[in-house]
């Protein structure tokens, strides 16, 4: 008898569950009709077609701009909507272009004095200010870290004489005064200043503009070679021969390019053809990593030349920094050779400097796939063919990393400066490895903007020349 109730009970559940996947089969059904297959259909192509615009867009594509520009403003409403809640207001006009305030530091204080030492040198800082909305150039005396002038010049005026709309269509919204920022500026003696942001220009003593060179685009750092000239980075525009030849129109051509101080062009080489010329990449190197969707393969982004001949290095000689192949190419000018191909222990570095008859530093942003969380100095000595880092328990200590970007500079007593970009800090260690202070580019307001890679001034004539024009400004703006 229990063994029958227990069968018909069987039974019954059965026929309940049976009668229950009936139903959701029958709801499924209604509710995965043909409109809604066909409308998930095309959401998940419209979805798949949205990611694909993004990824193109920021590969540095540059076709197909009515499905871009779109896809683009629908993409960054998240990232509005999170700096209209950072910025606390509405108007995204105060918000479009602007560089987020940075928060890694923003317990610590703006400057900070850990062992009082007087240095005979100037800071050349780069930096943007938040309570004002645009980039400043300070420049601040080392002995008392007190700024004795600062640069502004008007950032619309210059973008009125941009002429050449082929290479700046959007000059004025991508280099608006509230995007804008001054990047490595190099100071002379006569206190003007020439700087790039995508294109080179030359300020006076009082910020007044002297001229702009929008021939080229032009990018990264800038230095002094022996003779006075400039050299900076560029994009090559018609493209060189073996990028023309192999590689469609969103390949970033870099190149070296020498500028006098009057901004005329004097030499421009593209990167890409000086490893091709020197069998280093095959020819169809831009092919290849296009191939690839890598349309970026050089990224030059500091050329350091030499001032003298040494054992292992000749006055004219460059060093060029080329982040995405990890690399330090030595190339000489006048043979069209390279020398020396360097490669090591660092990924995407920044920085190159000679810092003796023997030895260059390197910023080593060390973004390897593992062991990455501190950035680095490296010395490599030509003579030994080693490689050693400088302060690194003092960097990792301090918490020291930018993914991108940064430098460092090594005084002539040893003290070394590191500059951590992305989150707007400068450290300096004296020659003991001890902190010596630490800056962090708060505003009045307590928020932290970028700064963008300072120079050190330590030649005293130079110094005593420029303080002689900050005692006798006569600077009306």
């Amino acid at each position: 008898m229990f063994h029958k109730k227990y069968s018909i009970l069987i039974k019954a559940g059965k026929v309940l569950i049976f009668r229950d996947i009936v139903y959701k089969s029958n709801v499924f059904k209604q509710f995965f009709t043909y409109p809604v297959f066909l409308i998930l259909f095309l959401s998940f192509i419209g979805a798949m077609g949205f990611g694909a615009v993004v990824k193109y867009h920021y590969d540095g594509g540059k076709n197909y701009q009515f499905l871009q520009k779109p896809v683009m403003l629908i993409a960054s409403v998240p990232i509005k909507f999170r700096q209209m809640i950072m910025y606390k207001t509405f108007n995204l006009n105060k918000i479009v272009n602007k560089p987020l305030i940075l928060t890694k530091h923003k317990d610590k204080k703006r400057f900070e004095q850990f062992i009082p030492n007087k240095r005979n040198a100037l800071l050349v800082l780069p930096r943007y200010d938040h309570s004002i909305s645009r980039s400043v150039v300070d420049v601040v005396d080392l002995n008392n870290f007190e700024v004795i002038h600062t640069y502004k010049h008007d950032i619309a005026e210059m973008n009125d004489q941009v002429t050449n709309t082929e290479e700046f269509p959007r000059i004025k919204i991508d280099y608006s005064p509230i995007r804008f920022e001054y990047r490595h500026p190099l100071l002379f003696s006569d206190g003007s200043l020439t700087s790039i942001y995508r294109l080179p220009y030359k300020i006076d003593f009082c910020s007044n503009l002297e001229w702009i060179n929008d021939e080229e685009i032009f990018h990264h750092s800038k230095m002094l070679d022996h003779e006075g000239n400039i050299w900076a980075g560029g994009k090559m525009n018609p493209k060189s021969k073996y990028v023309k030849k192999y590689s469609n129109e969103d390949f970033s051509d870099d190149s070296i390019i020498k500028i006098n101080t009057d901004g005329k062009i004097l030499f421009n080489k593209s990167v890409t053809e000086i490893l091709i010329e020197n069998n280093i990449v095959a020819n169809n190197f831009a092919l290849t990593t296009s191939l690839s969707k890598e349309f970026d393969p050089i990224h030059l982004n500091d050329i350091e030349p030499a001032f003298i001949d040494t054992q292992y290095w000749k006055q004219g000689d460059v060093f060029l920094s080329s982040r995405h192949q990890s690399s330090i190419i030595h190339y000489r000018p006048s043979t069209n050779k390279v020398i020396n191909y360097i490669t090591g222990p660092f990924a995407q570095q920044h920085d190159v400097d000679i810092i003796s008859d023997k030895e260059i530093s390197i910023f080593n942003n060390n973004n390897f796939f593992v062991d990455n969380e501190h950035s680095e100095v490296i010395i490599y000595n030509f003579e030994t063919n080693e490689f050693r880092t400088l302060f690194n328990d003092q960097l990792q200590k301090n918490n020291f990393k930018t993914e991108t970007e940064g430098l460092s500079h090594i005084f002539n007593d040893g003290a070394l400066m590191v500059e951590e970009t992305n989150h707007g800090r400068i450290i300096l260690f004296n020659n003991e490895g001890e902190k010596e202070w630490e800056f962090v580019n708060k505003d009045k307001n307590g928020d932290i903007g970028p700064v963008d890679w300072s120079r050190v001034i330590e030649d005293e004539l130079f110094i005593e020349q420029f303080k002689s024009l900050v005692e006798n400004k006569k600077c009306t703006n």
